[in-house]
């Protein structure tokens, strides 16, 4: 509900590649893998699978009408030529500045920063999907975060499975909240303010 029409789009692994799912009607917008896939659509139906083409998590995905298969360096040459009017990515925490840390937890082995330094700072946008808290009940909507930098103050936009939050220089905005919560509720598990404006509505959930 975001995304406007012409838009090009990088899709991030996990849950940022369920955008492609959307039916956006009489809207284009053309998903970008990092891997050199630039038009894309939804997953391929079991048996129609082509294991040569595949999206950042992995999935046999499908491409629509103009579609392009690309070379790696010029598949980063959209990204850091700042040709992607958003990228849509998770996170491990986002911290009120828009600082973002997604590519490695305090303690855990394994992890690399990738291409995902290149998308932060190289689309015009970008929005981070991801659950409210950790498994554990952390907050994931921090002060300042206190994992590694993916990137400093990149993020505009963040939507968790609670609300949706605009990135300010006065901070986290809720605009829009999960159907059932109010906004004391999504307070108490955030670490940052939040700022709740007046007109502040429930979320569409579109299944």
């Amino acid at each position: 509900m975001e995304f406007e029409d012409g838009w090009v789009v990088n899709l991030g692994a996990g849950m940022a590649t369920m955008c492609a799912n959307y039916d956006f009607k009489d809207q284009t917008i053309i998903f970008h893998s990092e891997n050199g896939v630039l038009g894309y659509g939804p997953p391929a139906p079991k048996g129609k699978e082509d294991f040569h083409l595949t999206n950042a998590s992995n999935t046999y995905t499908t491409l629509l009408p103009g579609a392009a298969i690309i070379d790696h360096d010029e598949s980063f040459a959209l990204i850091r030529g700042g040709h992607l009017d958003a990228v849509v990515m998770g996170a491990y925490e986002v911290a009120e500045n828009g600082d973002l840390a997604n590519w490695k937890i305090t303690g855990r082995r394994g992890g690399g920063i990738g291409g995902a330094m290149d998308l932060a700072v190289g689309a015009q946008r970008v929005f981070i999907v991801m659950e409210h808290t950790t498994r554990d009940g952390q907050p994931r909507l921090r002060k300042r975060c206190l994992l590694p930098l993916t990137a400093a103050g990149a993020v505009d936009l963040v939507v968790t499975n609670l609300g949706v939050f605009d990135v300010t220089e006065a901070g986290f905005v809720l605009r829009e909240m999960a159907p059932g919560y109010t906004p004391e509720e999504i307070q108490a598990v955030s670490e940052a303010k939040l700022r709740v404006p007046d007109d502040i509505t429930e979320f569409q959930v579109v299944v």
